[in-house]
């Protein structure tokens, strides 16, 4: 069973920057598909970016090019560093898992079985 916790999140003014952690634990980060997620005010939960073990990444158009996800197996711990944020990036982030074997099924829309208890980013 894999546990998730967040940190990093808080608030910034548009056009600046935030790194968000996600420890993993319980499992190593073998054959999993990660991500985050993020739900505004007022808004669906969305899926931002995704990666997989083998290091493939997945990003929504709405984030591309601004944020960058990674993972670090040596700390079992996944980043994700927000740049140019802008008000409508305001949400709870998420960091969400799967166990997925091959990366093909790995996108920024999967449905995660492990979710994170989330942290909050507020862009003005």
């Amino acid at each position: 069973h894999v546990q998730l916790v967040e940190s990093g999140g808080g608030a910034v003014q548009a056009g600046g920057s935030l790194r968000l952690s996600c420890r993993v634990s319980g499992d190593t980060i073998r054959a999993y598909c990660f991500g985050w997620f993020r739900q505004g005010p007022g808004k669906a939960r969305e899926g931002v970016v995704s990666i997989h073990s083998d290091y493939t990444t997945d990003y929504s158009d709405s984030v591309k090019g601004r944020f960058t996800i990674s993972q670090d197996k040596s700390k079992n711990t996944l980043y994700l560093e927000m740049t140019s944020l802008r008000p409508e990036d305001t949400a709870t982030y998420y960091c969400a898992a799967r166990r997925a074997p091959y990366a093909s099924t790995c996108t920024h829309r999967f449905a995660p079985d492990y979710w994170g208890q989330g942290t909050q980013v507020t862009v003005s």
